[in-house]
């Protein structure tokens, strides 16, 4: 499910243009299609009764856990000051990230606007646009701490499949031989 829905949000990111970058889109479709897989794989092996299968579903799911756990760590971590270091730096590394703000949120410049500078919002032809920085600093606070928080929450039920993965991935095939060895 989780995967199905990283597809779905970067498609519908892409679909009403809130997104125009394909290597943002690029990676999360990658990600969800890289679980997807995973979760095949876990399927099968269950529906199989496949100990290999398992083992390395189980392995793999560990260590998307640990991966998840740590990302979500650290979105609930970042303090205002920490957050406003790297929406600066994401600002000024990359372009199509700021057209894609600047027309969204209908601002333009970080922390200070120049009418002289290249702008896709809609308020340069007025003259009165404010800066992205504080819009941004509003929303950041809030995604981080929804994302923080969906993060556990999906990294707990990971963590639940590998113990479960754990625990019955040893037991007989049912419609094997009872007197055959595992």
């Amino acid at each position: 499910l989780v995967s199905l829905l990283l597809i779905g949000i970067a498609a519908w990111g892409i679909g009403f243009g809130l997104i125009s970058s394909f290597k943002v889109v690029g990676v999360v479709i990658a990600v969800g299609v890289f679980l997807f897989f995973i979760a095949l794989v876990g399927l099968i092996g269950a529906v199989k009764h496949h100990q290999v299968l398992l083992f390395f579903y189980m392995i793999i799911l560990l260590l998307v856990f640990i991966v998840q756990f740590s990302v979500s760590c650290a979105c609930l971590a970042l303090n205002e000051e920490q957050q406003s270091e790297l929406l600066e730096v994401g600002w000024s590394n990359t372009n199509s990230a700021r057209t894609d703000i600047e027309r969204n949120l209908n601002c333009c410049g970080f922390r200070v606007f120049y009418p002289n500078e290249t702008c896709a919002a809609d308020c340069l032809r007025t003259l009165h646009c404010r800066p992205c920085a504080p819009i941004m600093e509003e929303y950041s606070g809030m995604v981080l701490r929804f994302v923080g928080g969906i993060g556990l929450f999906f990294s707990f039920t990971e963590i639940l499949g590998v113990w479960l993965t754990y625990r019955y991935r040893n037991q007989k095939d049912p419609r094997a031989n009872p007197s055959a060895f595992i």
